[in-house]
């Protein structure tokens, strides 16, 4: 069992209070926005076995099949093949989708056959993955995530009384579903930029106005006015209004696909990934905007985010159930007294306290305590006993 030494990621958005108050830092001030435990290149854990710390794409790279399994590296290559963070944004994320893995595949191909290199800020395929997530709660948290149903963001619109915002009112109710969502993102996105902005200006009074009101959206308003603050006259604050708002419960996770376009806004949560870093950006950023690539990888179809819940599986173990073989999360939730519980060997695993004091015991008599915030890389094969009351996170791979 490796204890991980996990790199903060200080983006903008990001809270300054969040993961210092999980990790019993001191608060600097500065944003703390992703802590990082994997080994993806940009910023892999450390380890430290005795000769030093080490990255763990390098200890991972030197001996793929001892510290991922056969089947892992025969499925998936010798790397990781999920990167797990900690998420604690306190200002809108960027308005996003991430391609599918035929997508990720010809977009990097042809954006090496441009000589772009991988590190240019215009580039948008930076592998040939694809990049499901998933993100559970640990506060509330808000999040747009995928079109909402065009006749019912037709009345929302309308309730706006915003007058550039009328034709796409009519758009949203004259066409069907899908032919309507891209008719108006695209408008959006390619409209004039100067117009748009005062539109969207007036979009975020508006909705700042309704959500001082009562109403059937007034969460969904306040969501709206929320990201308009923080990016006023972006054209992303219009197209932000075409997806569904959704606030999660501590312990509540969202699943989100390829083509789904969506943007976290507000909230400290576990996230877990494909190990890649390809995302497509049409606003709320300074970040490269690609609205082209975007409006030919998003998927314009209507949908009501499915929220999980944890599924009870073997030894106390909850899963969150996610249709993708790279990662698989769970956690355990332990009370005062509960059994020690062995943990599943078959594959690497990384595991996140965030409650409690957790130890864990090696089969070689090893004991590792985890407060909040403390990680462990455990080898495929590497038998561990998980004791005390806590809460930990278990992020493996589906094999």
């Amino acid at each position: 069992m490796d204890r991980l030494a996990n790199a903060v990621r200080p983006y903008a958005w990001g809270s300054t209070t969040a993961i210092p108050e999980l990790l019993g830092t001191p608060v600097t001030g500065e944003p703390q926005a992703e802590l990082w435990l994997g080994a993806h290149p940009g910023a892999p854990s450390r380890v430290d076995r005795g000769d030093g710390p080490r990255p763990l794409s390098d200890v991972i790279a030197a001996d793929p099949h001892g510290e991922l399994g056969a089947a892992a590296v025969r499925e998936f290559g010798p790397v990781l093949p999920f990167l797990l963070k900690l998420l604690a944004a306190a200002a809108p994320l960027s308005l996003q989708v991430h391609p599918d893995r035929a997508g990720a595949v010809a977009g990097f191909a042809a954006e090496e056959a441009l000589g772009i290199p991988l590190d240019a800020p215009h580039r948008n395929y930076k592998d040939t993955n694809h990049k499901p997530e998933l993100l559970c709660a640990l506060t509330p948290f808000d999040g747009l995530c995928g079109f909402r149903d065009p006749a019912a963001t037709a009345d929302l619109l309308a309730a706006l009384d915003v007058d550039p915002l009328k034709p796409y009112v009519d758009l949203l109710r004259a066409h069907p579903g899908t032919d309507a969502l891209r008719e108006v993102l695209t408008a959006v996105l390619t409209a004039d930029r100067a117009a748009m902005a005062e539109t969207a200006v007036a979009a975020g009074a508006a909705a700042e106005r309704l959500a001082g009101r009562e109403g059937p959206h007034r969460d969904d308003y306040a969501a709206y006015a929320f990201v308009a603050r923080h990016y006023p006259g972006d054209p992303g604050v219009v197209a932000a209004m075409l997806l569904n708002h959704v606030r999660l419960q501590p312990g509540e996770a969202l699943y989100l696909g390829a083509g789904v376009p969506h943007a976290y806004l507000d909230g400290l949560g576990v996230e877990i990934m494909a190990n890649s870093d390809n995302v497509l950006r049409c606003g709320l950023t300074p970040k490269h905007i690609d609205v082209p690539e975007l409006l030919r990888v998003v998927r314009f179809e209507p949908s009501v985010p499915g929220v999980l819940r944890p599924e009870a599986g073997a030894d106390g173990e909850e899963v969150y159930a996610a249709p993708v073989r790279e990662f698989r999360l769970s956690r355990y939730v332990r009370p005062v007294g509960a059994p020690a519980r062995p943990l599943d060997a078959r594959a690497p695993q990384i595991l996140l306290c965030t409650a409690g004091t957790a130890l864990l015991r090696g089969d070689d008599g090893s004991e590792l305590p985890l407060a909040p915030g403390e990680s462990v890389f455990v080898r495929a094969g590497e038998h561990a006993v998980l004791d005390g009351a806590c809460t930990v996170f278990r992020a493996t791979v589906a094999v």
